[in-house]
């Protein structure tokens, strides 16, 4: 399928998602695939493509709570969210919260996952300092700069050959997404999954209560994604940078 341009103003384009069947998130924490990109997630997973999300951390350094205890609760939430938006695949690795640094262990333990779940597409964050909402987190820098790096890594087959003695091979996926940076391309997403994608971050009740300045999500993830969708004349759409 060809790619179909926005309204002159835009200078989005339809992602041509047409081919994919299996798509890979790879985020910090719990939570971190809720805040619109979820949506995206529930329109594919509702055309009978797979998502598999990989957490590099358990987010147990996030709540007013002791990290055991934290970890428990929102590897719990984590999974109510999955279920919400239909993906079935959740990976929860052991990086510690609040001080994942970016470097090889990184990124051969997200090549690893990459191999193993053989996406078609790969999702992660921008790695870039600045973003939208200030000063981006250390830990979501570190592990999109990683997840991208390993993206290339995974196909090299000189790389991290320890891994095929477990029965997975290389492997590269044809789409790299990015969030957090200025996007190039839109999909549409229905207003069912607009909603699946509000009551995901909802399902992080306890991490959110533990927030009080934090916005509802019903209060900012329709109109972020209706002021996408406008801007290239569709009711809502979910943006990604497309390498």
């Amino acid at each position: 399928m060809a790619e179909t341009p926005g309204p002159p103003e835009s200078g989005l384009k339809l992602l041509d998602d047409g081919k994919f069947e299996r798509v890979l998130m790879i985020v910090a924490h719990p939570d971190d695939a809720e805040y619109g990109t979820s949506a995206a997630v529930a329109e594919w997973t509702s055309r009978g493509i797979e998502v598999g999300y990989v957490l590099a951390t358990g987010g147990e350094a996030g709540m007013q709570r002791p990290p055991a205890e934290a970890r428990e609760l929102r590897a719990a939430e984590q999974r109510a969210a999955c279920d919400i938006v239909g993906v079935e695949y959740l990976r929860i690795l052991n990086f510690p919260d609040g001080l994942v640094e970016y470097g090889v262990a990184l990124r051969k333990a997200l090549t690893y996952e990459i191999r193993a779940f053989q996406p078609d597409a790969i999702i992660t964050g921008s790695g870039e300092l600045h973003v939208a909402w200030g000063l981006d987190h250390p830990d979501h820098r570190a592990v999109g700069l990683a997840a991208i790096d390993a993206s290339r890594d995974a196909g090299n087959k000189w790389l991290f050959t320890d891994h095929f003695d477990d029965g997975v091979g290389p492997w590269q996926a044809s789409t790299l997404l990015l969030t957090g940076t200025t996007p190039t391309h839109y999909v549409e997403v229905s207003e069912s999954s607009v909603q699946k994608s509000v009551a995901s971050l909802a399902a992080h009740e306890h991490y959110l209560a533990d927030l009080p300045d934090h916005p509802t999500p019903e209060s900012f993830i329709p109109p972020m994604l209706a002021a996408t969708g406008k801007s290239v004349g569709v009711p809502y759409a979910m943006g990604f940078a497309l390498h």
